[in-house]
């Protein structure tokens, strides 16, 4: 894995398939740009998928877990035991992603990149043991050069299964108890931002539970400040297993041809680090929502994104992007049935 493969170019897009469908969205039966957002979903898919008329029905949802050293500051309102126990409520069907994942009729994956639980051996989950969570990145980097790049393989991988499935949209989520904390930390060092300006309460932390946050992140920017500059040694830094495995998901979907759609805060931190360490990604990335913590509309605007959902979400596992899916299926679905003008025998617009 020294060969960098997330740097290797990705995939163009295809510029006749994105003309044909804006050409057909402009003889649809409606006034130009009627459907708004739909429509530009519609001619980006088509561009995607190469096909004029896209469409999303195989869909890949695969959650990545890990667990994060930086709770040990007291970071979080729940116990790090959340984040084992979590995983067999996905694969048991009880969680909010399972529901949604059935309801979808997608396929989910789920892959536990390393937690504190010990010997921890589900069936349904693929275990990779990178290794007993990451350390405490207030005391040094958050994961070695090795286990970052075990986690961007392992997102690579995901990838490469979603393309046996034929999958038509990637979805990536996460489960680790810290990880907002380490998202903002991330995302403040990407974006060199004031820490409480993205900085929230995570899973319900209160006012003072918040502060302390703030407080420690901020001695975990002051540790890794020379190498802020760098995007993927910033991300082993101050980074989790699982936020690695989407970044690497992200590019590897990038470079094969598989559109993303992206959820909330943390995955958009992830995509914030794909997109610094290879911008060309940017075009394949899709945004299902934007979520209540106050960092994820900073994140979005720094990446130029309109996210498809506002619903003050703050849940992650993938809910808000798999909650989007049906109005990207609706958007398809309208540029790829309405009838045109001439079809219908309606009179076109004049001149």
């Amino acid at each position: 894995m020294t060969d960098s493969w997330w740097l290797k170019p990705c995939k163009a897009i295809d510029a006749a398939a994105h003309e044909q469908a804006l050409a057909r969205q402009q003889q649809l039966t409606k006034p130009a740009g009627s459907l708004g957002q739909l429509e530009a979903l519609a001619v980006q898919l088509a561009g995607l998928q190469g096909q004029v008329r896209p469409s999303v029905d195989r869909l890949w949802i695969a959650i990545f877990a890990g667990d994060h050293g930086v709770v040990a500051e007291g970071v979080s309102a729940f116990p790090q035991e959340v984040t084992g126990q979590m995983l067999h409520n996905f694969v048991t069907g009880g969680a909010a992603i399972s529901v949604l994942a059935r309801q979808l009729d997608a396929q989910l994956e789920v892959v536990d990149l390393g937690t504190v639980t010990p010997s921890l051996d589900l069936p349904g989950v693929r275990h990779l043991n990178i290794g007993a969570g990451t350390a405490n990145f207030v005391e040094g980097p958050a994961m070695t050069q090795a286990q970052g790049q075990l986690a961007l393989q392992a997102g690579r991988d995901s990838v490469s299964r979603a393309l046996d499935s034929d999958a038509q949209l990637f979805i990536g989520g996460e489960m680790g108890i810290g990880n907002t904390t380490a998202a903002s930390a991330l995302a403040c060092a990407l974006l060199e931002c004031p820490v409480s300006d993205l900085t929230g309460p995570g899973t319900g932390l209160n006012a003072a539970g918040v502060s302390h946050k703030v407080a420690v992140i901020e001695r975990a920017l002051v540790l890794h400040a020379a190498q802020r500059g760098d995007a993927l040694q910033t991300l082993f830094n101050l980074g989790g297993f699982e936020m690695a495995a989407l970044v690497g998901a992200y590019l590897a979907c990038a470079q094969e041809g598989i559109a993303v759609l992206v959820d909330g805060f943390i995955c958009s931190v992830a995509a914030l680090v794909a997109v610094r360490l290879n911008p060309g990604c940017r075009e394949w990335l899709m945004f299902g929502h934007r979520g209540a913590e106050p960092g994820h509309r900073h994140v979005l605007r720094s990446l130029d994104a309109r996210p498809l959902l506002e619903l003050d979400l703050r849940l992650g596992e993938g809910s808000g992007a798999a909650l989007a899916v049906p109005l990207l299926r609706l958007a398809c679905a309208l540029h790829g049935q309405m009838a045109t003008f001439a079809e219908a025998a309606v009179a076109d617009r004049p001149a």
